[in-house]
This record gives structure tokens, sequence and C-alpha cells, in this order.
């Protein structure tokens, strides 16, 4: 039996280097794409009582380098003083706007129609999406973006990396965000995307009209972006900028609930991706929960400890490495003496949060 665990931990470990070599090292190396041509662009915020966050957000965004663009606020039923601040800036800036909802359909997700109405008023044919608890790194973030779109590109999928905070939850929501990010990130550059993140992302006009919007998956809490992606990616030329000029940086969850609650409801809508995505997701999301299973139980039984820690030692010596070298080439700062503490943790946690998910569908299903 001994033996058989250490074959299938083997196995876990090869997985994990196939997808360090062959799918995240490249991004390491990825060069995002240059383009000349600067096409006027429509930012499209959707937000409900998020006054405060749009005081800062809104004036760094109408401050952006780039010639013509127009920043598109949905008012979200929002019952704080947004109104009230956005009249004003209006009157100063004549590339503000904003749409206001007074209510939402029964039927339809808020924040879905919020978008859907943003788009529908979009003046350009280029939009780009950001929240309103982010800011953009830099003032040429609509330009990077918008390079995206150089070779033919219907979808530019950017990346959006959590503030630095004091605390051991704010390295484990980081990390997860890397992991997150070098895996959609990846696969999208492979050809094969499957999912991006609302906060920072960009499609055109066309592009959502041409995949029915977000009709597929209008009903759910999430999928704005993660499903829209999806659906898109069957037929649509998607591209990826991850330069650190074109991100948005977000400001995390400050509890480990409420973190937690947000990660359910983002694993929630994972079930509702293609059985290709699956597969691949669950491979590298699988190899990593059983390595952690099995180094245990083998530790446990005192067997074979040699080759234990020789697979284990290959495991950290080649996989995170490559994270680290994608985590620089995305700027985004990770503790090495803590990274095999968070990569436990994460896992360990995926791992009970995926089983929460499943029973709580049941239990709403019944």
């Amino acid at each position: 039996m001994p033996l058989i665990l250490l074959g299938v931990l083997a196995l876990c470990v090869l997985v994990q280097l196939y997808f360090a070599f062959f799918r995240f090292l490249p991004l390491a190396n990825y060069k995002d794409p240059e383009s000349n041509v600067q096409r006027p662009v429509s930012v499209i915020i959707a937000a409900h009582n998020e006054q405060d966050n749009l005081f800062e957000l809104l004036p760094v965004l109408l401050d952006q380098d780039y010639p013509e663009f127009e920043v598109l606020l949905v008012n979200d039923r929002s019952d704080d003083d947004t109104e009230f601040y956005t009249y004003e800036l209006e009157r100063q800036y004549p590339n503000f706007r904003v749409v206001t909802i007074k209510k939402t359909p029964d039927y339809l997700n808020s924040k879905k129609y919020a978008l859907a109405l943003g788009i529908r008023a979009a003046k350009y044919e280029h939009l780009l999406f950001i929240d309103a608890d982010c800011r953009p790194c830099s003032k040429n973030w609509i330009a990077k973006m918008q390079a995206g779109y150089a070779n033919g590109a219907e979808v530019v999928l950017g990346y959006s990396p959590y503030a630095q905070l004091k605390g051991f939850l704010n390295h484990l929501i980081r990390y997860e965000t890397l992991l997150t990010g070098i895996q959609y990130l990846s696969q999208a550059n492979a050809g094969r995307a499957y999912m991006g993140v609302g906060r920072n992302l960009s499609y055109t006009k066309a592009c959502f009209f041409k995949n029915k919007g977000f009709a597929s998956h209008i009903k759910l809490m999430g999928g704005d972006d993660d499903l829209f992606v999806r659906d898109a990616a069957s037929n649509s030329n998607v591209s990826i900028v991850i330069d650190k000029e074109a991100q948005t940086i977000s400001t995390p969850k400050k509890t480990f609930k409420e973190w937690v609650v947000q990660k359910r409801r983002h694993l929630s809508v994972g079930g509702r991706y293609r059985a290709a995505d699956k597969r691949r997701i669950g491979a590298y999301i699988a190899s990593n929960i059983l390595f952690y299973i099995l180094f245990f139980i083998l530790l446990v039984l005192n067997s074979h400890l040699a080759i234990l820690g020789a697979l284990v030692g290959v495991r950290y010596l080649t996989v995170f490495p490559v994270y680290l070298a994608t985590a620089r080439r995305l700027d985004d700062k990770i503790s090495l003496l803590l990274m095999p503490l968070l990569d436990l943790v994460y896992f360990v946690n995926y791992l009970f949060l995926g089983i929460s998910v499943l029973l709580y569908k049941q239990f709403r299903w019944k």
C-alpha cells in the first residue's frame, strides 16, 4: 500500500511539473502586445452605495492619459450620496456620464442588469470594466489595456492583484489571487481562455451582443466576468495584457468569513465552465490537494521517507521557482518564506470550500 501511495504522489508531482513548465512558465516570459492605434474607449463601472470608493476612483479614471474616452457610471439603486457627487462631476467633465437605475426586474441579477444597461448606453465600441473598489495602477491603464486589441482580439484579459496589508489572511488572499491569475492568464495565453476578472476586463460591444450578453447565466449571482469570457472564448479572439501599468489593484476582504463567502460564490460559478476547462482546472487542483493528503499519510506511516523527501524536494524546488518567476513578471510581491505554508493552507481551504459548495447546493435544492 505505501508503494501505491508513493506512486500516486509521484504522479501528482508530474502533473504539477507539467503545468509549471508547459503552462505557467511561458507566462513568466510573456510580452504584452504593442499598438500605436488608440481607439475611443468607454470605461464602465457598476456601483451600488459606493460613494466613498467613487470619491477616490473617479478622479483617477478621469485623469487617465488617453486621447478619447468616457467614464460611464451605472448608479445601481444607491441610497447614499452617490447621485449628488456624480451630478457635480457631470458638470465638470464632458466625458463623464451617469446611468441611474431605480429598480431591477425581479428575475434578473442586479449587477448584470446594471452592466448590460451600461454597455447599451456606452458611446464607444471598445469597453473597459473596473469595480468601484479598485484603482488603476497607472495613468496609462486604458492605453495599455487597449493595446491588447493589436492582434485582432475581441476580448482582453487583465490582472488585478489585491493591496498588500498586514496579517496572514492578506498573504493568503494575495497568494490565492496569484495562483488564480497564473491559471487563467496562462490558459488564455495558450489559446484556451476560460475566465477573466471583471475588475480589469475589456471587450467590444459587438462581442457582447454576438455572444448574447449575460443571457446564459442572467439569474446567477456571479459570472458577469468568467462566464461571459467562457461564452466569448468559443467564437472570439482573446488576448492578455499583464504589465504593471495595465493592472488594477483591489481592496481585499478584512475577515476570513468575508473572504470565504466571496470564494464560495466564485467556486459555485466554476461548475458552469466547459467540461474541458473543468478537467484542466480539476487536474491542477486535485494534484495539489492529493499531494498534501498523501504526504501526511506517508509521513504518519513512517514509510519510504527518503523517497517521500525526494518527491517533496523536487516539487518545491521546481514548482515554487516558477510561481516566483511569474509573480515577478506580474510585479506581484509574494513572501518566499511563507510560500510553503500559504500553499498548504490554500489547497486545504480549497478542498473544504469545494465540499461546502456541494453540500450547500444540495441543501438549497431540497
